[in-house]
């Protein structure tokens, strides 16, 4: 099977995890705080605080800025169900803004119209959680501005985004945000196994995010509401959750991250040769802007179903059939039951509906042989 994306592991990865298991410390030791230190010298954040996954620091983040309940929290359908989640999980109120149909990112259209009726309304978010699709960023000098002018706190879904650009920028700066997120899971652009980071610029919300990850417990001598003479005195000043980072992870992405432009170089290279090769075909690719760098994390491939002999289902088998492990990434958010429940319905975001019914991802990864990348441009061919 031909996966759409996968981990690339080194001797030297593994060597470093090895290193750990024969150390004094899995968990609470030296490690995360190293990688801590190196992400945020990578992207050029003020703070970062790890997690055990994407969607926990996404839930941490939505902590931070107070996300509660009655507050309204926007992102776009096609996303994973995290981006929602974590919004909900605070007892806040979803609601979506529809996607551009040529960036599949959030549509700076909409949004401006959708934030004009919530002001007449009085019904404005409280944050929004644009999501950078496939590691092409969204844009966001835009968004900033329109934070700027509604009120309106932003939390960035950049956990396909990890190394890509906007205007020079590292995704992760935070400079048209106020809280970033970077997922570490296996078919991400690096891996800790499962793993996420927070990182933004603002020293409340990381003492937030902080006190929220060690469930509600604060260790740090100066924020102390006791003052106590001995080292190991802590307190709990909040409920909270455990969604620590262990040191196995840790090591991991240290090592990982020494290859992250090498390992963007490759899926770069490989979506170029896509392009390339079926730049005369009825397909349709993500847009990617000018002043964009894109991770490339998913190869999104968009069908003219109508030109086509075979619909969606079909397509879909047929990559299956002959073992390329495409998917759909993603199926619109607020078509799937849960959401349905909420009272959402059909003919709501249609740019979102028809890229759920027409789109699939390719394998692009930094391993992808030649021999498999042929096989897939061969069956693309032989559907079209």
């Amino acid at each position: 099977m031909i996966p759409y994306s996968r981990q690339s592991i080194s001797k030297k990865d593994i060597s470093s995890v090895t290193k750990v298991l024969k150390s004094n410390f899995l968990t609470k030791g030296p490690l995360v705080r190293e990688f801590e230190k190196k992400i945020a010298k990578t992207f050029s954040s003020k703070y970062v605080i790890s997690s055990n996954s994407g969607s926990s620091s996404l839930h941490l983040a939505c902590l931070a800025i107070g996300i509660k309940k009655g507050d309204i929290v926007w992102t776009v359908p096609i996303t994973y169900a995290a981006s929602a989640n974590c919004a909900l999980n605070c007892g806040a109120k979803i609601d979506f803004v529809d996607i551009c149909d040529q960036t599949f990112n959030i549509s700076i259209i909409d949004l401006k119209k959708k934030l004009k009726i919530a002001k007449k309304k009085n019904n404005l978010p409280k944050a929004i959680i644009p999501v950078h699709l496939g590691g092409q960023p969204y844009e966001q000098k835009e968004v900033w501005k329109l934070s700027k002018k509604y009120n309106f706190k932003i939390i960035e879904d950049a956990s396909h985004a990890i190394g890509s650009k906007h205007y020079g920028e590292s995704v992760g700066s935070c400079k048209w945000s106020d809280i970033t997120v970077f997922s570490f899971h296996p078919v991400k652009i690096i891996t800790t196994g499962e793993g996420g980071a927070s990182l933004t610029n603002n020293k409340m919300y990381y003492e937030k995010m902080l006190q929220f990850r060690e469930n509600g417990i604060i260790f740090d001598k100066k924020r102390l509401i006791k003052k106590s003479k001995y080292a190991g005195y802590y307190e709990q000043v909040s409920t909270g959750y455990n969604y620590r980072m262990n040191e196995l992870s840790a090591a991991l992405g240290i090592s990982q991250l020494k290859k992250l432009k090498k390992f963007i170089n490759k899926r770069n290279q490989i979506a170029k040769k896509y392009i390339d090769e079926l730049k005369n075909f009825p397909i349709q690719f993500q847009k990617i802007e000018k002043y964009n760098l894109s991770s490339y994390h998913i190869m999104i491939v968009k069908f003219n179903i109508n030109k086509l002999k075979l619909n969606y289902k079909q397509i879909f088998n047929k990559f299956r059939k002959n073992r390329i492990f495409v998917n759909l990434h993603y199926s619109a958010l607020h078509l799937n039951p849960y959401f349905r429940s909420l009272g959402f319905k059909k003919k709501q975001f249609l740019n979102s509906e028809d890229y759920s019914k027409s789109s699939l991802s390719v394998p692009n990864y930094y391993d992808l042989k030649k021999s498999d990348f042929n096989k897939v441009i061969k069956i693309i061919k032989s559907i079209i």
